[in-house]
């Protein structure tokens, strides 16, 4: 017997696990307890015991957690248990239990969360299974669950529910603990060499850092206008004025953009900044932070993404944009006048390109046009053109071009960094600049922020900087099709309330 009613409508099925609610509160259950204690995880217990036999243990266990599955036969019956890191199989007998106690647990149903006590042994089939001898309910589900051969399918669903979609899809589970297992990582290895983490604000007067467009709020008592931060940069930069040399953050940026598998508006980055360092220095540290990481917490440097084998052996490539350029699109742009480039822009057919834009932008939409898509395994596209990174420093050869770097990896930009313009007269130009870009209708151009100008005349020391998406990383080193995938809640278009196992069907 499968205690999991698989039939029904949805309002029958609440009704019915309110009435069993119900009658265990008449019989005296309390179905939502304070706290339970627990000796072990499950996942602690399975790793124990994976050699137990058939003889039950001397020492007893107590753990909790959700049921998956009931089985009921006659006087005995099973239970699947999951815990946040396994499932355990508990075998519940009417002789050790009681009547009245077996009652109870007959009443229990899939989603229900269970305390309980017990030894461990092996079934004649081979599991590991506690003998429950004691247990407690401690929270009645009143939601039906999707039915367990199939699980939660719907996309819409799972991302609006994500706690239906953590409890029924182990796979999803494993991937936010591998997200959790990344950050740590991050800090520990940043901490490990010195670095100092700090926090900058959300809210910012003046938002700066990256090229985006950004949210707007207001403050009342202030009686001012505020924005969510577009990127920590230039509060970070304002910091290593005041002298903290190596110093990063990891945190929530904010940017008023389209939503697709790549981009959500609120979404995690790690920046860092490091005092007499350079892009070169920047790259040098992505590359042995990444390949640390994936050394540690996954083994092997070749990783399947999708239906490609990344290879993050290093060391990782490192090409020019314009050489980039010339080796996916067969033309060149440098030396080159804005016209020019705008004819080739044309005749290869890039879109939404129009004579208005700059030099600098007509290059990176080149770019984005022939080359990023080729860029699989981790490749770093050096020295961008100036007028699209006010940013950062100017090449001494080059002035046309920047020292900047992006990594770029399965064709998505993964990380963004400079050798940090420190001189505020060149820093105001190249924000005068950018006003011109937003009076042209680049509503993307970076503001003027004039107490940021003040820092730099404070003097800021020769720096490099970093900036990683952390999202698209745990995309990259998860296997994960989308960003939704990797975001506990990601930003979904508003709709009315949907139940457990019914969705309207609407543009995500």
């Amino acid at each position: 017997m499968e205690n999991n009613p698989g039939t029904g409508t949805e309002k029958d099925l609440r009704k019915l696990k309110r009435e069993k609610l119900a009658k265990l509160i008449a019989m005296g259950v309390e179905p939502y307890k304070y706290r339970f204690s627990v000796t072990c995880s499950i996942g602690e217990v399975k790793k124990r015991y994976a050699d137990v036999t058939h003889e039950k243990t001397k020492e007893k266990v107590t753990v909790a957690g959700r049921i998956m599955g009931i089985r009921i036969h006659g006087k005995a019956g099973f239970a699947d248990v999951l815990g946040q890191d396994d499932k355990i199989q508990a075998y519940f007998r009417m002789n050790d239990l009681g009547e009245q106690k077996f009652e109870i647990f007959k009443m229990l149903e899939v989603g229900d969360i269970i305390g309980l006590t017990g030894p461990v042994f092996r079934t004649k089939m081979g599991e590991v299974t506690i003998w429950v001898e004691e247990f407690d309910l401690l929270t009645k589900c009143l939601l039906p669950f999707p039915e367990k051969y199939h699980g939660l399918q719907n996309l819409e669903l799972r991302y609006r529910q994500r706690y239906l979609d953590l409890i029924v899809n182990p796979e999803v589970r494993k991937t936010f603990i591998m997200r959790s297992r990344i950050i740590s990582y991050i800090r520990s290895w940043l901490d490990k060499r010195g670095y100092i983490e700090v926090e900058t604000p959300i809210l910012q007067p003046i938002y700066g850092g990256a090229l985006a467009r950004p949210f707007k709020t207001h403050h009342n008592y202030l009686d001012m206008d505020l924005y969510l931060r577009i990127a920590p940069e230039l509060y970070l930069k304002r910091i290593s004025v005041g002298g903290l040399e190596k110093i990063y953050e990891i945190g929530k940026n904010f940017r008023n953009e389209d939503i697709d598998a790549q981009h959500n508006p609120e979404y995690t980055s790690l920046e860092l900044y490091e005092s007499y360092s350079d892009y070169y220095g920047m790259m040098n540290l992505t590359e042995n932070l990444v390949c640390d990481l994936i050394k540690e917490l996954i083994g092997d440097y070749r990783l399947p993404y999708g239906d490609k084998m990344l290879d993050f052996t290093p060391p990782w490539r490192r090409i020019t944009m314009a050489d980039a350029i010339a080796e996916y699109g067969k033309v060149e742009v440098r030396r080159k006048t804005k016209e020019e480039i705008y004819d080739i822009a044309v005749s290869l057919g890039v879109p939404d390109v129009t004579s208005e834009m700059s030099k600098g932008e007509l290059i990176g939409e080149i770019f984005d046009f022939v080359a990023q898509k080729h860029l699989i395994n981790p490749t770093f596209i050096l020295n961008h053109p100036a007028d699209i990174s006010p940013l950062a420093r100017r090449l001494k050869e080059d002035p046309d071009f920047s020292e900047r770097f992006e990594l770029f990896i399965n064709g998505w930009e993964i990380a963004n960094a400079f050798t940090e313009l420190t001189d505020p007269d060149q820093q105001l130009q190249n924000f005068n600049c950018q006003a011109e870009m937003r009076a042209r209708g680049n509503e993307e151009a970076h503001p003027i922020d004039m107490d940021f100008i003040t820092a730099l005349e404070c003097g800021l020391p020769p720096t490099g900087g970093l900036g990683i998406g952390i999202d698209r990383l745990v995309m990259v080193l998860t296997n994960s099709p989308s960003i939704k995938d990797v975001i506990f809640f990601p930003q979904m278009r508003q709709t009315q309330q949907v139940m457990p196992g019914e969705c309207k069907k609407e543009e995500r």
